[in-house]
């Protein structure tokens, strides 16, 4: 199959495209290189095949013409879709950099997916849709009838959820052959287990590698912001996936999608299916490196809810799919291992 994989020079892209490669589909990417970089897409080049049956384009998601150009010159027959702003901190104060990207520039992308006639579309999409849930709601299942983000990350997601849900809809009602994933992440983790690939980015933006960065000695401390919510030890709890696992249940939703009749629109919860605090994350962090680091306290960030984890029974019953990597310590050995090898992230 020949897959396009929006956001491939970044994190999850990059190794979902590695994925897809080793498994013998042929891959086109495209990325503007605001968050990627060009260093995953080299590292890549090194797999076999990937002289035969990789692509790399860099073109903006919104630019209908080049992306156009690229599903019919490809001959592209799905397209899993992972570029997008993913700090919700920084959404809550540039919200409309948010909304343009993950939302308008994504329709846009939808749009010209349309008019090539792309007939499987995965979206990466969040945990962040469904807002501040009460105690009585967690662990969090896909049917939860009230999402309510609370911050604009969490509705830019959304509203493309929405616009997804409707565009598979209209093509079910013309009869015409489309089907759609909508997989809603939990906290992505770790690196390639294979030690290719990574996460690079400046600054980082998710814990572990922030905590990683610590035992590292590339920060003098840490701060964990908001220890007095409703939660065992008053730090955020979250679910924290493997992203070779993520990229896993991706590659199964692909090939489980059926276009016929253009009825088949999904949504699943993607994580371990339990919470780890931050101060849990913390200990494991120290456990697992050797090293001791400064932590300090700080005030709780806007936008952040106290728990964020899931349900995952849905895609167990549909697909069979359960995440293989689910220590906490070993989530965190392949991020520290890949960044201590790789201190300045990507070669150019």
């Amino acid at each position: 199959m020949v897959v396009l994989v929006t956001g491939g020079a970044g994190y999850i892209g990059s190794h979902a495209a590695r994925r897809l490669l080793a498994d013998g589909h042929s891959v086109v990417i495209i990325d503007n290189l605001s968050c990627g970089h060009i260093g995953a897409i080299n590292a890549l080049r090194t797999l076999p095949g990937a002289d035969k049956r990789l692509a790399y384009i860099e073109c903006d998601i919104a630019d209908r013409h080049c992306v156009e150009k690229v599903l019919r010159d490809h001959k592209v027959e799905a397209v899993i879709h992972f570029a997008a702003f993913a700090d919700l901190r920084e959404s809550v104060f540039n919200p409309l950099k948010y909304y343009d990207n993950n939302t308008a520039r994504a329709i846009a992308f939808l749009q010209a997916c349309d008019a090539v006639g792309i007939q499987k579309f995965i979206f990466s999409s969040t945990c962040a849709t469904y807002g501040e849930l009460a105690p009585e709601f967690i662990p969090i299942s896909e049917d939860y009838p009230h999402r309510a983000p609370i911050n604009p990350y969490g509705h830019s997601k959304l509203a493309l959820e929405w616009a997804l849900l409707d565009y598979a809809d209209a093509q079910r009602r013309a009869n015409k052959p489309f089907a759609c994933a909508i997989l809603r992440y939990f906290n992505v983790a770790g690196c390639d287990t294979h030690g290719l690939l990574g996460e690079h980015r400046v600054p980082h933006i998710r814990i572990v590698p922030i905590l990683c960065e610590a035992a590292l000695g590339y920060r003098d401390h840490i701060t964990i912001f908001g220890t007095d919510y409703p939660t065992p030890d008053g730090t955020c709890v979250r679910d924290y996936i493997h992203v070779d696992d993520l990229v896993d249940a991706h590659i199964a939703v692909m090939n489980d999608l059926k276009t016929n009749g253009g009825g088949d629109a999904r949504a699943y919860n993607l994580g371990l299916g339990r919470g780890t605090s931050i101060l849990e994350l913390i200990e494991a962090t120290k456990r697992v490196t050797g090293k001791n680091f400064e932590v300090r306290q700080g005030p709780r960030a806007p936008g952040d809810p106290a728990n964020l984890y899931c349900n995952t029974a849905k895609i167990e019953r549909d697909l069979g799919w359960k995440p293989k990597i689910t220590s906490t310590d070993d989530i965190i050995a392949s991020a520290y291992h890949w960044m201590k090898k790789h201190p300045k992230g990507f070669a150019k």
